[in-house]
């Protein structure tokens, strides 16, 4: 007897230490990194590759690479027109005019292509109507939607919003369609077996499951809704619409001022990269993290 109580101990604390164990390695670590590694691993990095291209781009222009000079501003000269704008008060204004334009356009976006990706997903006869076309105007150019606009809504910013959701529209709801099309049928099944069916199973059992993919899409319709704002202001361009960073880049070719067209360039990719990593890419971090396949450092 006393030999069967030390096995079943025995067997407790296996039992015990396998758990321990399993939760040690399911326990994230807390811990802070030192600056200095992150400033290695994440810092560095992007400063190296800026400081490569600046590097490149000087020596282009020191040994008379391009023919013509003014064909190829130098760094120094693209920075005093960035400058001499900041010290006039017209930088902010032509970052904010196609930012705000940008951003609301693709809050309308969301709007319609997220309940148009459920509807798409989840009937059939819905899917099989306007499921290609979708498809289609997803990779037609936004810029073909340009002169349509101009001529059905005129020179105003309501052409501008048709624009971008004309672009961005296909991307969220496709993107959508593909999320909820790689949910697991078993997720499904389960739902309906607590109760989830309808629009209660729609909002606790496929959304979630289709998060990625949504995600995916969204980052996606952002760049469409980001280009196709771009072509609107260099084609539609009026006054009365103001000068967003598009209108600047049209203000740059119609001078020939290749440093204003330069400022304008890096100035659209900036507030692309930014818009990316304030936004998009937490998000993207949450949603990996929730399902587990991103740790916390």
């Amino acid at each position: 007897m006393a030999s069967t109580d030390t096995t079943a101990v025995k067997d407790g604390n296996d039992l015990a230490g396998l758990e321990a164990g399993l939760d040690a390695l399911e326990t994230v670590q807390q811990t802070r990194k030192p600056f200095r590694q992150t400033f290695r691993e994440k810092v560095l990095p992007p400063l190296t590759a800026i400081a490569l291209v600046l590097a490149v781009w000087q020596a282009l222009v020191s040994f008379e690479v391009v023919d013509d000079p003014s064909k190829l501003p130098s760094p120094g000269a693209v920075w005093d027109v960035v400058r001499q704008a900041w010290l006039e008060g017209e930088l902010l204004g032509y970052i904010w005019t196609s930012v705000s334009r940008g951003l609301l356009g693709f809050f309308f976006a969301l709007l319609i292509g997220t309940p148009l990706g459920l509807l798409v997903a989840r009937v059939k006869f819905v899917r099989a109507a306007i499921g290609p076309i979708l498809s289609g105007l997803q990779s037609l150019p936004s810029v073909a939607w340009v002169p349509p606009a101009v001529i059905w809504l005129g020179l105003n910013n309501q052409m501008m919003y048709a624009v971008i959701l004309l672009g961005a529209v296909p991307s969220i709801a496709n993107g959508l369609v593909s999320g909820v099309d790689q949910v697991p049928p078993l997720f499904l099944r389960a739902g309906r077996t607590m109760g989830a069916t309808g629009l209660k199973g729609t909002w606790h059992i496929v959304l979630p499951a289709a998060l990625p993919g949504y995600v995916a899409g969204l980052k996606q319709g952002w760049a469409f809704s980001w280009r196709s704002l771009m072509a609107a202001e260099i084609i539609a361009s009026f006054p009365d619409l103001g000068v967003g960073l598009g209108q600047l880049l049209e203000n740059g070719r119609n001078a020939s001022d290749m440093a204003m067209v330069f400022e304008a360039i890096l100035l659209i990719l900036i507030v692309g990269i930014a818009i990316d990593l304030l936004i998009f890419s937490p998000l993207e971090r949450w949603v990996l993290r929730s399902r587990g396949l991103l740790v916390k450092g």
